[in-house]
C-alpha cells in the first residue's frame, strides 16, 4: 500500500518550479540530509515523478529539477530508448508507488542520438541505436532527432502500459545542457 501521490498535474508543476530554481542555482537544494534518508529507509519511497532519461552524465534530474532523496524515480538508459525492462519500471512506479506523471526526458547534443544519425555502429550501442532510427528515419537535425525520439518513447509507453491519462499521464520534454531549462513538449 502506497501513500497518495500528488496529481500528474501538480507533479508538472512541482517540476516546473523546481527546474526554475536549478537554473539559478549553484548547489543542489534537494534534501539529501541524514534526516530523508532514514525516513526513506523507514517509510519507503513515496516519488512524485516518474523520469525517464538519457544515461548522459551531464544529465542529472534529480539536480535538474531540484530534487532531493525519494522525490523521483528516475529511468536511465543511453538514448531514453523504451524496452520492456524500462517500461516494467515505469508500470511499476505507477502501480506500487502511486507515481502519477510519466516525463521522458530527451537532451541536446545526445551521443545516441548523434551515432544514430552519423554512423553504423556495432556491438550492442547498435539495438539503442536502432530503436532511435524507428523514431527519426531520414532526419538529420539533432534537435528535431532528439524530439522524435522523445515522442516515439512517449508513444511506446502510453501504448504498451494502457493506462487512462487520468491515472498516468506522460509526456515529453528537452534539456538544453548550456543553459539548464528544459522544454515540456504538449503538457
Amino acid at each position: 500500500m502506497h501513500k497518495e501521490n500528488l496529481s500528474a498535474a501538480e507533479a508538472l508543476a512541482k517540476l516546473k518550479e523546481g527546474n526554475q530554481r536549478y537554473l539559478a542555482a549553484e548547489t543542489n537544494p534537494g534534501d539529501v540530509s541524514p534526516k530523508i534518508r532514514q525516513l526513506t529507509c523507514d517509510e519507503g519511497q513515496s516519488p512524485y515523478a516518474i523520469v525517464v532519461t538519457c544515461s548522459d552524465s551531464r544529465v542529472i534530474p534529480e539536480s535538474i529539477f531540484s530534487a532531493g532523496i525519494g522525490e523521483l524515480f528516475v529511468i536511465r538508459v543511453a538514448g531514453n530508448v523504451m524496452d520492456k525492462h524500462q517500461l516494467g519500471s515505469v508500470e511499476y512506479a505507477a502501480d506500487h508507488l502511486g507515481c502519477k506523471l510519466v516525463v521522458v526526458l530527451g537532451h541536446e547534443h545526445c551521443g545516441a542520438v548523434g551515432a544514430a544519425i552519423s554512423s553504423a555502429p556495432e556491438g550492442y550501442i547498435k539495438y539503442i541505436t536502432d530503436e532511435i532510427l524507428k523514431a527519426i528515419g531520414e532526419e538529420k537535425d539533432e534537435l528535431r532527432a532528439c524530439r522524435l525520439n522523445v515522442e516515439r518513447s512517449v508513444a511506446a509507453i502510453k501504448e504498451s502500459l494502457g493506462m487512462p491519462e487520468d491515472k498516468l499521464k506522460v509526456c515529453g520534454a528537452v534539456y538544453k545542457i548550456d543553459s539548464g531549462a528544459v522544454e515540456f513538449m504538449n503538457d
